[in-house]
């Protein structure tokens, strides 16, 4: 039996393939359309044809949930804090170790999003992310409880028109101490896309350097991307980092995870500028607790 969705209400019109992107991994999205398993109200459907509330969606290739690898279980007590609510906003602080979406090793119900839609769904509302965070990165994360306001959300971080604030532990001293990085990166298709980071050391230490981070462009692993070209990779970083370094540090700090760590975020909301913000968590203050013991 092919899996059947109907598009809710509140979802603004767009093309077929940006409606299941938002709901399913890239990858299983182009499966569907190269191997032509989609349809639309009963009809063989491509990625460029128009969903619209109320129209019947069918996938008839299953997606393939895997079980997480052991030692990659979420622990219940692993949630994420609501910073600020109302009827069409939500905006968490994100704890590391949970992935904001389904994937190989996700199963749904263990992604941010999942467990979104299992509290929220039963109130009528279907939350929409409107950027990522990767799974070991904390910090604030912006969500739409409706389709009106996750379109607009969505187009104003394409246009740069959100302010995002990073914090950042990176490998050695960066010189000059406050800059940009402008580096292109690979886009959507695999094609190099233009990426800005804009940076400013808050603290030295030994062998790391504390740094706030704002990025004007949303390229996926940017920050982490951007930092390991300039051969100051993010603390921990297990895909793009030092990896002999990672294991010295881990020793003597104890910390398991990349540090990075959304502190802010801030965008025009209801007719005011909002700033809203999440404090360091546990392992990250420690972290530096015992960086600074170092430096003694």
């Amino acid at each position: 039996m092919p899996r059947e969705i109907i598009i809710p209400k509140d979802e603004q019109p767009k093309k077929l393939e940006n409606f299941l992107k938002k709901r399913f991994p890239i990858g299983y999205v182009r499966k569907l359309f190269r191997k032509k398993g989609v349809r639309l109200n009963g009809r063989r459907a491509g990625p460029a044809e128009m969903a619209v509330p109320g129209d019947r969606v069918q996938l008839f290739i299953a997606f393939e949930e895997k079980p997480e690898i052991a030692g990659e279980q979420i622990s219940p007590d692993l949630k994420p804090e609501i910073i600020f609510e109302d009827e069409n906003l939500l905006l968490l602080h994100k704890p590391a170790g949970i992935a904001v979406h389904e994937g190989k090793e996700t199963l749904r119900q263990h992604s941010l999003l999942g467990m979104l839609e299992i509290t929220y769904r039963p109130k009528g509302t279907l939350p929409r992310l409107v950027h990522r965070l990767d799974r070991d990165t904390s910090g604030v994360l912006v969500v739409a409880k409706s389709g009106e306001l996750a379109e607009e959300l969505l187009r104003r971080f394409e246009e740069g028109e959100v302010e995002k604030e990073y914090l950042a532990l990176v490998v050695g001293q960066l010189r000059p101490r406050e800059g940009k990085i402008s580096l292109a990166l690979p886009g959507r298709e695999g094609k190099p896309v233009p990426a800005l980071t804009l940076y400013r050391v808050e603290k030295e230490f030994r062998a790391t350097t504390l740094v706030r981070v704002r990025t004007e462009t949303g390229r996926m692993h940017q920050i982490r991307l951007h930092f390991a070209k300039l051969g100051h990779p993010v603390v921990m970083d297990a895909q793009h980092g030092d990896f002999r370094f990672n294991r010295q540090f881990r020793k003597a700090h104890g910390l398991k995870r990349q540090f990075l760590h959304a502190s802010r975020v801030a965008f025009a909301y209801k007719g005011k500028r909002k700033k809203w913000t999440a404090p360091l968590p546990a392992d990250l203050q420690r972290t530096l607790e015992s960086l600074e013991q170092e430096v003694r």
